[in-house]
């Protein structure tokens, strides 16, 4: 297994450099070549789907992740046989999709959906030194729970970084599609003017902290928590 201690370098400004696999082919117009969006994208979620064929069959995970520069970090337990199938060298496949609205057409055949997505394939590489394995973790952490690694709370004990399976996988190969703007129905259907179009937006939000049962009256939300 190939040690991996350092995360790729960052090409903010640099184009994707898409395969034959990863080279959008149907809807072509609504890709997207810039490395920075790709980067975007993943920042912005929370959680991806991981997709992989195992003995049983094709299985797709969703987890929470993590990136730094042109590199994804996973993570998970020791024990999964998911993550023992990747750390094994399978090919894996990554995706992360924002909804942004429901576009309504004039015609069903045109109702589609504004969002933003992602595709990573490739392998994903086990990170087996320790120093590398606690800056994957601090990602991880840091995507989904900004504050949380450096003071917000406590730090993982050895027993718990032996129980866990960290992998890296690298943004090489990725794509990426976008739709925005209004629906694009045909020229008849616009001109019998029958039927509402437009778009739906989507927006999501964070709802008020609700503290642990088990927490001391009165203890304060940190304002990593109540800030986001």
């Amino acid at each position: 297994m190939t040690d991996v201690a350092q995360p790729a370098q960052e090409q903010p400004g640099g184009p994707l450099s898409p395969t034959d696999r990863s080279t959008i082919r149907r809807g072509r117009v609504r890709a997207r070549t810039a490395r920075a969006e790709l980067h975007d994208i993943l920042d912005a979620g929370l959680i991806c789907h991981l997709g992989l064929t195992t003995d049983s069959g094709p299985l797709v995970l969703p987890t929470c992740y993590g990136r730094d520069g042109d590199t994804l970090y996973l993570h998970g337990s020791t024990g999964a046989a998911s993550l023992r199938t990747l750390a094994g060298g399978a090919p894996a496949c990554v995706t992360v999709t924002h909804l942004d609205g429901i576009v309504y057409a004039r015609s069903v055949f045109h109702h589609s959906a504004n969002y933003r997505s992602a595709v990573i394939q490739g392998t994903a590489v086990p990170v087996l030194d320790d120093a590398g394995r606690r800056h994957a973790l601090r990602v991880v952490t840091e995507q989904l729970a900004p504050g949380s690694w450096d003071g917000g709370a406590r730090l993982p004990t050895e027993r718990e970084m032996a129980a866990t399976l960290v992998l890296a996988m690298d943004l090489g190969e990725a794509s990426v599609k976008v739709r925005t703007g209004p629906p694009g129905d045909d020229e008849d259907d616009v001109a019998a003017d029958e039927h509402w179009a437009g778009v739906l937006p989507l927006k999501q939000t964070w709802g008020s902290p609700e503290p642990c049962p088990l927490l001391p009256a009165g203890r304060p939300i940190p304002e990593r928590v109540s800030g986001r």
